[in-house]
């Protein structure tokens, strides 16, 4: 028996458009062979859907194209797909996250998801009623169970604790199976992979069964999800995966991996699990799906010749193509020639469109503007905002008159520590390296250089990082080496140390309670963020939930 994997790249709320996708890649298994097809989680309504699944109306219309689904599939072999469907139960939750098998031109039986995870991003609680008791379905004579996602991330013996009372695997184990199915939507972080590969093939050797997963592709908002759909034998060993970060139907035969032979004919499409590539796949990725999907003609950014703008901008190029991405300059009085030379060279070598405004003029009518409110006061901070804010306003009118979405430039270590402009370089509609710390982002300069062409000036990774909105202003002026700002900020932000536990770690206490005060501050800062691609575990985006207003001292 042959069941195809249909890892596919869905948008959010496009009810039609999903069903198409599905119907198409179905199709494409059904050729090669397939008896059976399996979606991502949620794949007809798009995951996450979040608070889309509070419209009645919404909900509705997942069903009537559902049905109409199963009707263009009635000639096709049977489909279990992903979506919301109301509950029948009297109480709880109105809604359940399902997988509705298709067959003959109607949906049939519904397997609800068991468990609703509602840490980091996700919060499906929120929506969902569980289910208490997980499903098979007969098919071409094989018992095959049905989980989705969270349902076989709890296995104890691999974690060696459960975050759930009950495991639906264990459960479905004991109906005597030929193997287990799994829906999946699992959002990209940096090294997750070669941990799922470990946590199914463990599953699939403790319970002697194969495990065939089908995991979502592509960006929808924040989160990026790298596909990579897999089948491990009834030893666990992996048989076949999909590709990454692209659609792909994979099909494989069930027989073989009941067998445990599937080490024998491998099917796994190339790979590269280093952070570099994963990073640089990833962020492509999400910036091409970012801007497809919320229907942008193309991106802009400032260049400021400094690293950041200019990884970013070799990314936007990546993903949109060079013809599609603008970058504009914004020469003050204190920029340098050597940063307007080299962003000039880096838009020659990415073959990027470049124009160039000086902002000198602006910056003085805004000092006559301001001269009678800071009258009598010295020039500070509030000077440099402002030209943050000019560059931010000549970008802003230049998205809204050209259609083109604006990326903002800021990495992790910045907008962790507050680093940054509200209403100057945080504005737009894509922060594309935000959760990449900065000495990960010279990491990624130099892998993107090694392997496409030397895109970044050498000049750009060489020089000593600067805001340039002051005479001779460094970045270290104001924070600590960032090689020691981005470890003590992973203790904090990724793994939730104190003070304590941060400088027992062997960093100066007096530096890490300034990193930690600057974090708590800047709290407000990112709540009005432009939203940022998480490729880490702990990302500032729908996963951080930390007050503004609040009294603890740092």
């Amino acid at each position: 028996m042959k069941i195809g994997l249909l890892q596919v790249n869905t948008v959010v709320g496009d009810l039609a458009g999903n069903a198409g996708r599905i119907a198409h890649a179905a199709r494409l298994a059904a050729e090669a062979g397939a008896e059976l097809c399996i979606t991502p989680e949620l794949a007809l309504t798009g995951y996450p859907p979040r608070d889309l699944l509070l419209s009645g109306a919404f909900v509705d219309k997942a069903r009537r194209e559902l049905d109409h689904l199963a009707k263009r599939l009635e000639d096709a072999p049977p489909i279990l797909a992903g979506t919301a469907a109301r509950t029948v139960l009297p109480d709880g939750r109105p809604l359940q996250n399902c997988a509705a098998l298709l067959f003959k031109g109607e949906v049939g039986a519904l397997f609800p998801k068991s468990l609703l995870p509602t840490y980091d991003v996700f919060d499906e609680d929120r929506y969902f009623q569980p289910g208490t008791c997980p499903g098979f379905v007969e098919i071409g004579g094989r018992r095959l169970g049905v989980t989705i996602c969270e349902d076989i991330w709890n296995d104890k013996d691999f974690w060696h604790k459960r975050r759930y009372a009950s495991d639906p695997v264990e459960k479905l184990a004991e109906e005597g199976l030929d193997a287990i199915l799994n829906l999946s939507a699992s959002p990209f972080i940096l090294g997750k992979q070669p941990m799922r590969e470990r946590m199914l093939a463990s599953v699939a050797g403790k319970y002697g069964l194969p495990v065939l997963y089908c995991n979502q592709v592509g960006g929808n908002d924040d989160l990026i999800f790298d596909g990579r759909s897999m089948a491990l034998d009834a030893s666990g060993r992996l048989a076949a995966r999909a590709k990454g970060f692209g659609e792909d139907v994979l099909v494989v035969e069930l027989d073989n991996l009941m067998e445990g032979n599937g080490e024998a004919s491998p099917s796994l499409a190339d790979d590269d699990f280093s952070e570099e590539a994963e990073a640089w796949r990833a962020l492509v990725l999400g910036v091409k799906d970012y801007a497809a999907k919320c229907g942008f003609k193309g991106a802009l950014l400032g260049l400021s010749g400094g690293i950041d703008s200019a990884l970013t901008a070799a990314i936007a190029a990546e993903a949109l193509g060079p013809e599609n991405v603008l970058g504009v300059l914004m020469p003050s009085p204190y920029s340098s020639q050597g940063s307007l030379d080299d962003s000039l060279e880096l838009a020659r070598r990415l073959k990027i469109a470049h124009r160039t405004i000086p902002i000198a003029d602006i910056m003085q009518a805004f000092d006559r503007g301001l001269a009678e409110s800071f009258a009598g006061l010295p020039p500070d901070v509030t000077e440099e905002n402002i030209q943050s804010r000019i560059r931010g306003n000549l970008l802003m009118a230049i998205s809204n008159k050209s259609g083109k979405v604006l990326l903002t430039t800021g990495n992790k270590s910045e907008l962790a520590v507050g680093y940054c402009t509200i209403y100057g370089d945080m504005s737009g509609g894509l922060a594309v390296i935000s959760d990449m710390p900065k000495t990960m982002v010279y990491r990624l300069a130099e892998y993107v250089n090694a392997r496409h062409g030397e895109p970044i000036p050498r000049a750009i990774i060489d020089k000593a990082p600067s805001a340039e909105l002051r005479p001779d202003q460094k970045d270290q002026d104001s924070l600590p080496p960032y090689e020691v700002l981005d470890a003590i900020l992973k203790l904090r932000v990724e793994l939730h140390a104190s003070v304590d536990e941060i400088a027992a770690a062997g960093f100066e206490r007096a530096m890490v309670e300034k990193v930690c005060r600057l974090v708590k501050s800047a709290e407000f800062k990112r709540r009005q963020a432009a939203p940022g691609l998480k490729i880490t575990d702990r990302a500032f985006g729908t996963g951080w939930r930390m007050p503004v207003a609040c009294r603890i001292e740092y």
